[in-house]
């Protein structure tokens, strides 16, 4: 059976989309069938961030009826599949947002777990990205404006009846943030993925690709695969990949 999956936050830039794109990559590096959704219908991103920025047929089609969802699925090189959003202000015109749910059922069977990139805030968009899933994973930073807007997400979340899955705090810098302890105090939820903040993700969007892929050892990737492990119920164990200067030189002499 076919599992529905948000990734949503209180509020933008905190690595939602980030986090959509990377554990949908772990889990397919897990051996599942993932399908991204970008349901940020007015700013959307996945396609931008993985090289795609214009498609054939997108989510905006379907939601307009032009286009059954079937249609609006590509494959990224990983393996792992994606639906992009429209980047046109026509197209937004256009849609009927109110559609989501029933176009995203057409996913029903052929895949193993859809993971929804929910529009940033509590607005509209994020309330009908809610209704199409069956659990919520909500994304952070480890401050407190971010926290906040989280909690309240959490309420609307739950006022829906939407289970929470956990709390994915992205962008763990030093002992200046939030300590994770009472970030799950102010949640009342479990932390289940701590995502460093790491150049890596960076240059991986530079690449357009996911980091992990384009950086498999390093530290956010490794955060990345031990959360997609977790939610498998799968044992995993790896260390990250940290060089030397002997081992950095060599590598470039070997260029």
């Amino acid at each position: 059976m076919t599992k529905y999956i948000a990734l949503i936050s209180g509020k933008g830039g905190v690595s939602k989309t980030t986090s959509s794109i990377n554990l949908g990559s772990a889990l397919n590096y897990f051996g599942k069938d993932v399908t991204i959704v970008d349901a940020n219908l007015t700013t959307p991103n996945i396609g931008v961030y993985l090289g795609v920025p214009v498609v054939p047929i997108n989510l905006h089609h379907v939601l307009q009826g032009k286009n059954h969802i079937s249609e609006a699925v590509y494959l990224h090189p990983s393996g792992t599949k994606i639906i992009p959003a429209s980047l046109s202000l026509e197209d937004l015109r256009k849609t009927n947002p109110d559609n989501l749910k029933r176009a995203l059922r057409g996913l029903n069977g052929t895949t193993d777990i859809v993971l929804i990139d929910c529009a940033a805030g509590l607005g509209r968009e994020a309330i009908l990205a809610l209704d199409s899933c069956e659990e919520v994973l909500i994304v952070t930073n480890p401050e407190l404006p971010a926290v906040t807007d989280a909690l309240k997400t959490i309420k609307l979340a739950e006022s829906l009846g939407k289970k929470i899955t956990g709390v994915i705090v992205a962008r763990k810098r030093d002992n200046t943030d939030l300590a994770i302890k009472n970030i799950e105090s102010l949640l009342e939820h479990k932390v289940i993925g701590i995502i460093p903040e790491d150049k890596a993700i960076r240059e991986s969007l530079i690449r357009k690709d996911p980091v992990v892929y384009t950086h498999p050892r390093s530290e956010s990737a490794i955060a990345y695969k031990r959360l997609a492990a977790d939610m498998l119920g799968y044992n995993y164990s790896e260390e990250t990949q940290k060089q030397g200067f002997f081992s950095r030189l060599f590598k470039k002499l070997n260029r």
